[in-house]
């Protein structure tokens, strides 16, 4: 059911969280395989888009982490050569600079613009800044056994939102790395950057995305340690920690290197990190079910 404001209304119940996948990496907590059950809610049926965050900032004046730090992280690729060779680069992931004046308006750095990308997922997010949106809009972010719940469309223990095969019968499912990372992209699947947040065929619950294009924040914090109870029901992580979870992959994914745009992938990022390639939707309480009328005795 999909709901008027562009959220879909999903019923929760039990599921399978996590994976014994021989794809996965068993140090990011993936699995093990666990009973999860979960109170019906709402979540947005596409990443939050530039258009939206746009609306939100119009409204409220507000400054992501990233316009606050006055810089954020671009993929190296994405940038002109002088730009590249005086920036910094982390030592573990040289293919990323930190630039300068880079935003989710200016997601290149300084010059760029949002053109032609309206309704593409906003990126250079931190998790204050999607929460800050959230509450905006009064809204929440999904809790990370919500997120892979709704990622899966109905579909138990399957590696993609729409199967096993990553790409069935040649068809492009989602917007990944194509080529040799971080070289070469061929964009067979149509896009080198972002994609719109609509793009490619939506899973069995009508969510878009729920693999690649964007990482999206959920709202726990990050551990790789699972409750012991069974079923877990409705979890929401431990209470404090340092890193919040993302999920979902991103348009830099490659099986060669970050092979998580798998439903049950998981990493985590610092609250106030931003970057080209992380993003967010929202989720929300189920409407309270309607009371029924109080029947009338004849003759009242």
């Amino acid at each position: 059911m999909r709901e008027p404001e562009g959220m879909v209304l999903l019923p929760g119940g039990d599921f399978l969280m996590g994976t014994g996948d021989r794809e996965g990496f068993a140090g990011d907590g993936e699995g093990p395989v666990r009973e999860v059950r979960l109170d019906p809610f709402r979540i947005d049926a596409c990443a939050v888009t530039n258009d939206r965050f746009a609306g939100f900032v119009a409204a409220t004046g507000y400054r992501t982490d990233a316009e606050r730090l006055g810089w954020s992280y671009v993929f190296a690729g994405f940038l002109p050569a002088a730009v590249r060779r005086g920036a910094a680069r982390p030592g573990r992931t040289p293919w990323w600079c930190g630039v300068s004046g880079a935003a989710w308006d200016h997601p290149e750095g300084p010059g760029s613009t949002l053109g032609g990308r309206g309704d593409h997922p906003v990126v250079h997010t931190s998790w204050n800044d999607a929460a800050a949106y959230a509450a905006w809009a009064g809204k929440r972010l999904p809790t990370e056994a919500e997120w892979e719940y709704a990622a899966r469309g109905g579909l138990e223990q399957r590696r993609y939102p729409w199967g096993d095969e990553l790409d069935p019968g040649g068809d492009y499912r989602c917007n990944i790395w194509r080529g040799a990372f971080p070289t070469r992209n061929t964009a067979a699947d149509g896009y080198r950057g972002t994609a719109p947040a609509d793009a490619f065929e939506p899973n069995g619950f009508g969510l878009y995305n729920t693999s690649g294009n964007v990482w999206e924040w959920c709202a726990d914090w990050w551990t790789t340690q699972h409750g012991a109870a069974r079923p877990l029901v409705n979890p929401s992580g431990p209470p404090t920690g340092t890193d919040r979870v993302i999920r979902g992959g991103s348009h830099l994914c490659h099986r060669s290197y970050c092979n998580r745009y798998r439903v049950a992938a998981r990493t985590a990022n610092s609250p106030d990190s931003s970057s080209g390639h992380a993003g967010f939707r929202c989720a929300a309480p189920a409407p309270p079910a309607p009371i029924p009328p109080t029947p009338v005795p004849p003759g009242a």
